[in-house]
């Protein structure tokens, strides 16, 4: 039995009903959490493959093989990872910024953003608080996933809101990957983990014949509409892990080791599908 990470996101949420929707899966385990909680999972053994936080393959890259072709990530606006702030962006030098406690790769994206696009040397908290308490706390906070979208509908969620993926292609003009599908290297072998491979670049190739009929009934829907649900897929999600990908990932990893966020830049090694 393979076990593979499902993360509760709507950005996910495509991969995971093409899937099951096109092939048995009677070999397949999903276990649910959100991208902090599945990172553990797969470094202690819990899971065997995942959508994880791209940074992880970072700090642990001896352990784990990617999934080729596959990412989650965006090419400018990704519309799920936004810094809300009650200032300018420019004015939270020397400030405290909140973090989401269910993100690493975006955590480190904010720090590699502040730090070197605009110069702000900041102090970081994780917090569970919610958006408007939080901001009575600090002057800014990093939402992801649901969370984000969430926020980002409200009348008037704050004055300033800021799209990292946006700041970052407009930055360094590359796409950023917020997730790599990595396995465990003791599984890299594995028949069943290949055939898993094989199938998630298929369901990548049919998500947009399927999108229409997945934002009619996703769960998604009820609090974002159908609509909006749609054009977030369509406009800020990608799935590919293409050259340009490629060329933003290793982007990111120079800037985190710039950082000292990462002790060097890994190798990027596949699993042969």
């Amino acid at each position: 039995m393979l076990r593979i990470g499902l993360i509760e996101y709507a950005n996910c949420t495509p991969i995971y009903h093409v899937i099951r929707q096109k092939f048995s899966c009677s070999g397949y385990e999903f276990v649910r959490g959100v991208p902090t909680e599945l990172n553990s999972f797969l470094e202690l053994g819990k899971i065997d493959v995942c959508p994880s936080s791209s940074i992880e393959y970072a700090l642990h890259h001896d352990r784990y093989r990617i999934l080729p072709d596959l990412s989650i990530s965006s090419d400018g606006a990704v519309a799920s990872v936004l810094l809300f702030s009650r200032v300018p962006i420019e004015e939270l030098d020397d400030k405290e910024i909140l973090l989401s406690s269910e993100s690493a790769t975006s955590v480190n994206l904010l720090k590699i953003l502040m730090a070197r696009r605009y110069k702000c040397n900041c102090r970081y908290v994780t917090t569970s608080l919610p958006l408007s308490d939080a901001l009575l706390e600090s002057p800014a906070l990093l939402l992801i996933g649901d969370s984000a979208l969430r926020a980002s509908l409200l009348a008037v969620p704050t004055p300033y809101v800021y799209d990292l993926g946006a700041i970052w292609h407009d930055w360094t003009g590359l796409p950023f990957v917020f997730a790599l599908w990595l396995c465990r290297i003791d599984v890299a072998e594995n028949s069943d983990l290949k055939e898993l491979a094989g199938q998630l670049i298929q369901t990548r190739l049919l998500l947009p014949e399927y999108y229409p009929e997945i934002a009619e009934n996703a769960l998604e829907s009820s609090w974002m509409g159908s609509d909006r649900l749609l054009k977030y897929w369509r406009d800020n999600i990608c799935y590919v892990l293409g050259k340009r990908e490629l060329a933003g990932l290793v982007a990111f990893y120079e800037k985190c080791s710039e950082l000292g966020l990462i002790a060097s830049v890994p190798d990027l090694h596949f699993i042969d599908a």
